[in-house]
């Protein structure tokens, strides 16, 4: 459920505005257009009442808070989420991941997350499409924003180029994360009543607008 990578984010809260603001040269190519990829799931987010998982240090909460949606949040992190809660405070944001989590009252309207899906391993991202369908009502909408590939061929490819640049930590992420590809999150959205479309935003990042039939 993504949980093993706890210790690592812990680890990472108090640098990780300063890497996706490209300043590790690694993982510049992953963080190209941040600003502009994190508008871009605001702009397909729609209703009153969203759910954002992997919430982070608040980055997209926060535009998501400004943009007047009522956001309640989701960070398995603990140190993530203290950040979080300082820096956007008017968000209700809570320890959990995609997985087990408190749903809100309210009725959901949009499901939210940027660079974290790839946290769960293919089962468990069907697992957490499957409980989606169910909070969201007809014309609801799942918007995420992570690393994915075209085809499996495509991660081979980005793993290998990535080794031979030199780029041995972005290599290791690639190979030991569950990064998906389109295919397989097209079928699970499909499977799972959405109606999906997916969006390019940079070498690496794929928009996914998945909507509930």
């Amino acid at each position: 459920m993504g949980r093993e990578f706890i210790d690592m984010f812990d680890d990472w809260a108090s640098t990780y505005d300063q890497t996706v603001s490209g300043e590790d040269l690694e993982y510049k190519e992953v963080f190209q257009g941040y600003d502009e990829i994190l508008q871009s799931v605001v702009s397909y987010t729609k209703g009153d009442n969203v759910i954002e998982f992997g919430v982070g240090t608040g980055n997209l909460t926060k535009r998501l808070v400004n943009h007047g949606f009522n956001v309640y949040g989701v960070e398995p992190s603990l140190e993530m989420l203290k950040i979080a809660q300082v820096k956007v405070p008017d968000a209700r944001i809570q320890e959990g991941d995609f997985l087990q989590f408190t749903s809100p009252v309210e009725q959901v309207d949009s499901i939210v997350s940027s660079y974290a899906f790839h946290h769960l391993t293919d089962e468990e991202k069907e697992h957490a499409i499957r409980n989606y369908s169910k909070l969201l009502a007809s014309g609801g909408r799942i918007v995420f924003a992570d690393t994915s590939f075209e085809t499996k061929d495509a991660k081979r490819q980005s793993i290998e180029t990535a080794i031979a640049s030199y780029r041995h930590h972005l290599a290791d992420d690639l190979s030991s994360e569950y990064y998906s590809d389109i295919p397989t999150l097209r079928n699970i959205c499909e499977n799972n009543e959405f109606d999906v479309i997916f969006r390019r935003k940079n070498q690496y990042v794929w928009l996914m607008i998945a909507t509930k039939r």
